[in-house]
Parts: C-alpha cells; structure tokens; sequence
C-alpha cells in the first residue's frame, strides 16, 4: 500500500486541510494539539469508518465549524497496481478505481467492506501493521515474562486460540448441562418394563371379557328374535280390534250429533214463522220512503249552495283585511332601495382598508418572529459552545502540563500554556456574544408596539365590516319584501273583485229546521228498510231448512244401525286385553336384556381398546427411553469431543508459543543485521522472553541505550511484517507516530538514518513527531 494524497474538510482541528504524499522518508512535525496524530485517524476513517474514530458523530466535525457543515475527508492510495479514491462523509461514502467517474461502491457499509477484502486485513491488523507508536516500541521493556508471551500473542492473532478454547469449553458445559437435563427427564426403566407387563395382562384379561360378553349378547338376541313375531302378530290383531272400537265411537258420535241438528233445525224453522208476520207489518210503514228520499235530496242540493255562499262571504272578509296589511307594509318599505346603496359603498371602503391593514401587520410580524427565531438558535449554539469550552479548561488546568490534548490524546507539554490561553480566548469569545444574544432574546420576548397596533386596528376594522354585512342582509331583506307586497297587492284586487261578484249572483231559499227533520224521518225508515230485508233472507231459508232436516233424520237412522252392529266388538277387545299385556311384559323384559348384553358387550369391547391403547403407551415409553439413552450416548461422545479439542488447542498453543520466539527472533536478526551493518546479525528471545543481542554468536550481557531503541525498532519492524505476511500483503508503508520521544538528539539521528536505510524494504516511511531537530534528516517535510 502507498498513500498519494489526503484531504480534510472539517475533521476535527482541520477546516481545510490537503496533503500529497511521496516516497521516501517523509516527515510532519508539528506542536502538541496540532492536529498531527488527527491525519492518522483520517486515514483510518476514511478506509474503516466510524470504528476507526474515536467520540461520536458529531465530536468529528470542527468545533467552529456551522452545525450543519460538511465533514470529508478524501484518500487516495495504490494498492497491488491500481488507484483508489475514497470519500467519506458522516452519512455518505464513495469508492473510485483508477480514475473512474462512477464509484465501485456507494455506501457506508459496501465501501468499509469492500475496502478491507482488498486490504486484506481487519482495522487491528491493519493498525498493528502499518502503524507504530512509542508506547509501542518499548511496550515489552516493562513486561514481566508471562505479559510479555500474551503481548506477543494479542498483536500476532494467537489470542484467537483462547476464543476458540473458551468456545469449545462453553459448549463442553453446555453438554454437561443437557446431559443433566436429560438424566433428570428420563423415566424409571424399570418402572417402564413393569408397565409394559402389567398393560399386556390388562389386555388379556379385557379380550377374555369381551368373549364372555359377546356370547351373552349372541343368547339374548336369540331370547328376542323367538318373541319377536308372536309380538307383532298380537299387536296387529289389537290394533284391528281397536280400530272397530274407534269406528263405534265414531257412529254414537254422529247419532248424537244428528240428534242435534235435528232440535236446531227446528228451532230455525220457528224463528222463520215469526219472521214472516214481522216483515208484513214493515212493508205498511216503509209506504212513503221514496218520496221522502226525493224530498231530502232537493234540501241537500240547497244546504250545498248556502255552504258555498259562507265561504266566499269568509274569503271576502280575509282578503279585505291582508289588502289594508299590505298597503301599511308597502309604506314602510319604500326607503329601502336608497339605503342598499349607501351600504354597498360604506361595506367596499372597509374591506379595503381590512387588506392594507393585514398586509402590514403580516409584513411587520414576520420580521418579528424571524429575528426571535435566529437569536434562540444562536443562543442554544452558543451555549453548548460555552459549556464545552469551559469544561475542556477546567480539566486542563487541573491536570496541568499533563493535560491530555482533546483532539490527538497526547499530552501537552510545552504547548500546555499556549492551547490552554486559545481556549480561554475562545471562552470569553463565546460568552460576549451570549450576553447579546440572550439580551436580544429578552428584548424580542415582547410583541413589538407596531405589531400590537396594526392587529388592534385589523381587529377593529373586521368588526366594523361584520356589523355592515349585518345592516346590508336587512336591507336585502326589506328590498326583496317591497317587490313581494306590490305583487301580492296586484294580485289581491281582481281576487275581491270577483269574489263581490260570485256572492251578487247568488239567491238562497235554504231552511235548515225542515232539512233536519226530513233527514231524521229518512234515517229512521232506513233502518225500517234494512230490518225488512233481512227478515226477507231469513224467509227464504225455509225451503232449504226442511230439505236439511228431512236428510239429517235419515242419517240419523243409519248411525243407530251402525251402532247397533259394532257393540260386539267392544266385549271381545276387553277379553283380548289381559293376554296382550302379558306378552308385552315378556317382549320387554326380553328386549331390556338385549339392550343389556348389547351394553355389556360395547363397554368389553372399550375395555379391551382401552388396554390396547395402554399397551401402545407402554411401547412409546420403551421407545422414548431409547431415545434418551440413545442421545446420553451421543452427549457423552460429544463431551469426550470438546475436552480432546480444548486439550489439543492447549497445546496448539503451547506449540505456537514455542515456534513463535525463533521466528520472531530470525526476523528482527535481519533487520538487526543490515540495520548495523553486520555488527549485530544475531537476536533472540530467551525462556522468559527477554531480548538478547549476539555479537560474534556470544550473547552481549550489555547494551547501549541506543541500541536498545535500535532492538525494540527492529521488533516492532518484525512484528508488522509477520502479520503483513500473514494477511497476504506487501509490507511497504511504515508509519512511525511519535517515536523520538525518550531518545537524546544523537540516538534521534541514528533512528532516523536507521529508517532511510530501510527504503529498500520500506517505500513509503512516514514520520510523525513534534521534536524539530529531526527534520534536516528527512527527505521531505510536512509543517
């Protein structure tokens, strides 16, 4: 991998920063706070995104940056011959190849995917390759013999094993669990086997029951079946022999009944004589009915025209009294038309000075409620500004010197006092533009008096318009009421007119005493008239009365005959009565015990798949005890499985630790060798994994301080080729992040001469410190 350039847009202590990078040894140098580390954090973010950074989202983005403000930052590398192009933002990312217009891919999660499949490596890999940092290169220095093997084995992956292990031994309990699960869930085998026993002695006792029960209903059916045909015989002869005793009844029956036609028809015939006499002294009264009737027709046509005559006097009356109305209610209504126009003009004037008026308190209430909007927004902004200031002080001036930068993580040092007066500055900054801001709000709080006055003057102006709609409606109302009164005053006059002269033209000679009396005289003859003609109904049933009698007498004399001929019949069904029920009682009692063995048998039967189905239970225990014995066995073998594989990643591990020290050792010793011109071509780790350099293959039992620098450098180096290596990448870009640290100006320049040496092995060296002194060993320098 070789970086090519670097673009920060907002990125932390960035605003606008770009970078291009060469190869060779290339230095940045810059004070504590500087926002040098934040370049190595870029880079990560914008290959690995959000995991690669540290805070939130929004801690990225530029303290002075507006709220809204792009954060970017675009990358661009070679990788195994091609060009890549990345561009991440908070919410986007965008990959390009080699100059391509169209990404490869556009989102967040597809361009950190695709990014490490190419690379090759997670982002701890990638950090523990290509990036070193001073707490680093001594970080075994301080190690007891056992921190040092586990140090070892988290940077090389080998701490992998002992996830893999804790996996194993999680599902070795996990076994160990179920196996007790199942040991407690199982049932008793020997209760089960007695089941079975017991179940199969149950279903051979229930099939010899059915048999008993079966023959048992086999006799009875047989006992039924013998008295079934006697039985049907016996009630066919009652049910004869009823019938007859049934038709007996029947014919007293119709004797009596005849017997009662005959009284009742003879009573009519008496009512009929009677009538016959009545309705001859009728016919002499009902005499005078017609000319009477012609009499009161003439009086009904005269009472008509007289109630004629009361209407039209009536109507005269009522028309005459709405015409006076109408005349008063014209006179009053005559100012109307006048007065509508005035309305119209007054209603115009106000709904124009209504749109002047709301035009303006809209204008002047929107500038308000702009300017009060924008001073809270940038009250709030400010605020949380301060408050964060404040707090980023008050932990720097507890801590001192030692004050951790906010933006890189390192301590300050020299450059304590120098961040600590720009944050102040910054403070004070911040709360002078509150204490406008908040006096602007306060001020802005209050409706301003021209927006108070104008929406006084909009409300008084919408009520002077409601009453004028008001006054308008009743003139309306009254206009429309004038054009209704003149037409009903045209249409009232020829009205009176001809009703005057319907009522001249009519001459009444109506007596209302002599048409009710010859009404009452009518209604009581029609009523003598209705009397007669019923009693002349009544008459002529006589005829058919006399047939009917004469053909219920002889009827009559039938039904005795009949009866007379049936009375046998009701002597011989009492003698048969006694032998019927003794056969019925037997034909019963038989067909109970049927119903009994019938009963008997079914519930056997039951019995015997009731036991049948014990029998199946029985076998499904067996089987389900099977089971569980089945899968303790294979629980078992599974068990015996993961302690032979946690015993064997044990000792994988024991074996890599051991391959580990001499690998290790072979490559540093390369580094050592061409690093010191020969002068050291041996370095090795003993037991307890503490450095030993060789000189002439004799172990040197002291060492410089350099040279010990120039040992934990060449470590390091090897560190991050193995895992290099192992990701299947060529190891070309060293990043080296404040290494210069606890050397003295000599042992900075032999490093530095060190790594250029190293271009052969390493393309691209990057340098990242704040010590000045170096950079006159440097090919190119980034201030």
């Amino acid at each position: 991998m070789r970086l090519l350039s670097l673009h920060l847009l907002n990125f932390r202590q960035h605003a606008d920063t770009k970078l291009t990078f060469d190869g060779g040894l290339t230095g940045i140098i810059g004070p504590n706070g500087a926002g040098k580390s934040t370049l190595l954090e870029a880079i990560a973010w914008a290959l690995y995104g959000k995991p690669a950074a540290r805070g939130t989202r929004e801690s990225i983005r530029n303290a002075r940056a507006e709220p809204r403000a792009p954060v970017r930052v675009e990358l661009e590398f070679e990788l195994a011959g091609h060009r890549y192009r990345v561009v991440r933002m908070l919410t986007t990312a965008e990959c390009f190849l080699d100059g391509g217009e169209s990404p490869i891919a556009s989102t967040i999660t597809g361009v950190t995917d695709l990014l490490q499949r190419r690379l090759g490596m997670t982002r701890a890999e990638f950090f523990n390759t290509y990036f070193t940092q001073q707490k680093e290169l001594d970080a075994m220095r301080n190690l007891g013999a056992a921190e040092r093997a586990r140090f070892l084995s988290r940077v090389l992956g080998y701490d992998r094993l002992s996830g893999a292990q804790e996996l194993a031994r999680e599902r070795r309990r996990a076994v160990v669990s179920e196996t007790s699960g199942v040991k407690q869930g199982m049932p008793d085998a020997d209760a089960v086997r007695q089941a079975r026993i017991d179940t199969d002695a149950q279903l051979l006792q229930a099939r010899a029951l059915a048999t008993i029960a079966a023959a048992e209903r086999v006799t009875r059916d047989a006992t039924l079946a013998h008295l079934a045909p006697r039985w049907v015989t016996v009630q066919a002869d009652r049910e004869h022999v009823q019938k007859q005793v049934a038709d007996l009844r029947v014919a007293e029956s119709e004797a009596t009944a005849f017997t009662r036609d005959i009284e009742r028809l003879d009573a009519e015939l008496a009512l009929i004589a009677t009538a016959r006499a009545e309705r001859t002294a009728l016919l002499t009264e009902l005499a005078p009915l017609f000319e009477m009737r012609t009499q009161l027709t003439a009086q009904d046509a005269l009472a008509a025209v007289e109630a004629d005559r009361q209407r039209l006097v009536e109507r005269l009356r009522g028309d005459t009294e709405q015409e006076a109305r109408l005349i008063e209610r014209a006179a009053k209504l005559e100012t109307a038309p006048a007065l509508e126009k005035e309305a119209h003009e007054q209603l115009a004037q106000s709904r124009a000075a209504l749109t002047t008026s709301e035009a303006s308190l809209e204008h002047e209430r929107t500038l308000w409620v702009r300017d009060k909007q924008e001073a809270e927004t940038r009250l709030e902004s400010l605020r949380a500004q301060y408050t964060e200031l404040s707090a980023q002080r008050d932990t720097m001036q507890a801590m001192g010197e030692a004050a951790i930068c906010p933006t890189c993580g390192r301590p300050l040092g020299a450059s304590y006092r120098i961040t600590l007066d720009q944050l102040i500055e910054q403070i004070e900054t911040v709360r002078v533009d509150g204490n406008y801001y908040r006096q602007r709000v306060e001020q802005l709080a209050r409706v301003p008096d021209v927006v108070a006055t104008l929406d006084e003057k909009r409300r008084a102006t919408q009520s002077e318009i409601a009453a004028l709609d008001r006054r308008l409606v009743r003139i309306h109302t009254a206009v429309n009421d004038l054009a209704g009164v003149t037409e009903q005053r045209a249409l009232l006059g020829p009205r009176i007119a001809e009703t005057q002269a319907a009522l001249a033209a009519m001459h009444a000679e109506y007596d209302a005493a002599q048409h009710a009396a010859l009404r009452a005289t009518v209604a009581r003859l029609n009523e003598l008239e209705t009397r007669s003609a019923r009693l002349s109904g009544q008459i002529e049933r006589d005829g058919v009365v006399r047939a009917e009698r004469s053909r219920v007498e002889l009827a009559l004399g039938l039904a005795r005959e009949r009866t007379m001929s049936l009375l046998s019949v009701r002597e011989r069904a009492e003698a048969s009565e006694a032998q019927f029920a003794e056969l019925r009682e037997a034909h019963a009692q038989a067909e109970s015990d049927a119903r009994r063995a019938e009963v008997e048998a079914t519930a056997a039967t039951a019995a015997v798949e009731r036991a049948k189905a014990a029998v199946s239970t029985a076998e499904q225990s067996q089987r389900e005890l099977a089971r569980l014995e089945g899968r303790l066995d294979e629980l078992d073998r599974e068990k015996r499985l993961h302690e032979e594989l946690d015993r064997a990643l044990t000792e994988l591990r024991t074996d890599l630790n051991a391959q580990l020290r001499p690998e290790l050792s072979e490559i540093a010793s390369r580094f050592l060798d061409v690093l010191t011109d020969g002068r050291y071509n041996a370095l090795e780790f003993d037991e307890d994994y503490n450095l030993v350099v060789l000189e002439d293959g004799l172990p040197k039992p002291v060492i410089s301080g350099g040279e010990e620098d120039l040992c934990n450098l060449v470590l390091r180096l090897a560190i991050s080729q193995m895992i290099a290596e192992r990701a299947g990448q060529a190891f070309s870009l060293l990043i080296l992040d404040e290494v210069f640290g606890s050397l003295d100006d000599t042992r900075r320049g032999n490093v530095v001469e060190l790594l250029r040496r190293l271009n052969d092995r390493f393309e691209q060296v990057i340098v990242i410190t704040h010590i000045e002194q170096v950079r006159e060993g440097l090919d190119r320098v980034l201030v």
